[in-house]
């Protein structure tokens, strides 16, 4: 999974990045100082790991892993190549999913390209930069399937009224995520690179003392108000907070957390969230040579997973043989578990589980 991280300039956006990643990306209280974008691979903290672990002592452990880009600050004009705007637009064509890091906090020694806090006018100027390359991509588009249609190609008539409906929304102002699309409709922008579809989650960078009190932040509440109508997800996180943590022990950590009233860091928060909004699940191997989690999407099934390790597994699958993790954790062993019934053997239909511990079986 790549998430890149976006924002105005001087937002906190490369703060944030170098205290989740300690990968030590730039960061200063000037415009453009990321050009070039940083990246860094998180490790996804997971207690069932550490359980499966201890049970086994493997040889080695994986956890699955997170890749976060930190992308240049955007500003008005961008589109049209402005600052460092072709850049900005082609880094963020290639993740998987947007966290639009927004100030939400007032601090005179931090300039603001704007010259004041105004989320929801941050949030505008980079969508409006995005809406306007999707606009360009989406008539290149329309003139296509046009001389398809004077061609004779009638079947592509839905896909005019479609585009054109579409880019009525766009020129309004609105991302293309935040209109209503059937399944038909979404099939049709399958090979259609919108920026603007990208699923988004908005981060609201607050100051230390407001971490555990959003709900009073009026500049959260206006980036909550925002989000419902753009069909984006929003969490509130603190890159100072995140900058002081970043290189404190587990136990430590949640002191700090635990002094501020807070109950997860906002890397936690972050990858939670990231998982939901790209339907992501775990299923987990584990054995003496290996523990590990393997990433999928929510509705996968058990051959496509099984792919997930080696194509042979999936070209040559017979079948999963499936415990869950909260039964084995029960039973104390995976013999006791057989025991009682709770390891199933499964075929090719079976849609996996967060958290299913699977031995695949299989024959190439």
């Amino acid at each position: 999974m790549k998430l890149g991280i976006v924002g105005l300039p001087n937002v906190g956006k490369s703060t944030l990045f170098n205290a989740i990643t300690q990968a030590g990306a730039e960061s200063a209280n000037y415009p453009f100082c990321t050009i070039e974008p940083n990246v860094g691979t998180v490790l996804v903290p997971d207690e069932r790991i550490d359980k499966l672990v201890e049970m086994y002592d493997p040889d080695k452990t994986t956890y699955a892993v997170i890749e976060f880009v930190d992308i240049a600050g955007l500003v008005k004009g961008a589109s049209k190549g402005e600052g460092l705007g072709n850049k900005f637009l082609s880094n963020i064509r290639e993740v998987d999913a947007i966290v639009h890091v927004v100030r939400a906090f007032e601090d005179g020694n931090i300039v603001h390209v704007d010259g004041s806090v105004d989320p929801v006018r941050d949030i505008e100027t980079i969508n409006y930069e995005l809406i306007m390359s999707d606009l360009e991509i989406l008539d290149r588009r329309i003139d296509k399937i046009m001389k398809s249609i004077r061609g004779g190609e009638k079947k592509y008539l839905a896909y005019q009224d479609f585009y054109e409906r579409l880019k009525a929304h766009l020129e309004s102002g609105k991302t293309a995520r935040s209109m209503d699309m059937t399944d038909d409709e979404l099939d049709m922008l399958e090979d259609v690179a919108l920026l603007t579809m990208k699923p988004v989650i908005y981060a609201a960078n607050v100051a230390e003392d407001d971490y555990a009190n959003e709900d009073t932040n009026v500049f959260v509440n206006k980036i909550k108000e925002y989000a419902k109508s753009d069909k984006a997800e929003v969490m509130v996180i603190s890159a100072k907070i995140e900058e002081e943590i970043a290189g404190l022990e587990k136990d430590e950590k949640q002191m700090f957390l635990d002094e501020l009233s807070a109950a997860e860091s906002g890397l936690d928060k972050l990858i939670k969230a990231s998982y939901k909004l790209l339907g992501l699940i775990s299923y987990l191997t584990a054995g003496k040579p290996e523990v590990r989690a393997w990433t999928i999407k929510e509705g996968t099934k058990a051959p496509q997973a099984a792919g997930k390790i080696h194509t042979d597994f999936e070209r040559g699958f017979i079948r999963a043989e499936v415990v869950h993790f909260d039964d084995l954790m029960n039973c104390g062993s995976m013999s006791a578990a057989k025991e009682k019934g709770l390891v199933r053997s499964e075929g090719k239909e079976y849609v996996m589980k967060d958290g299913d511990i699977v031995l695949f079986r299989f024959n190439v």
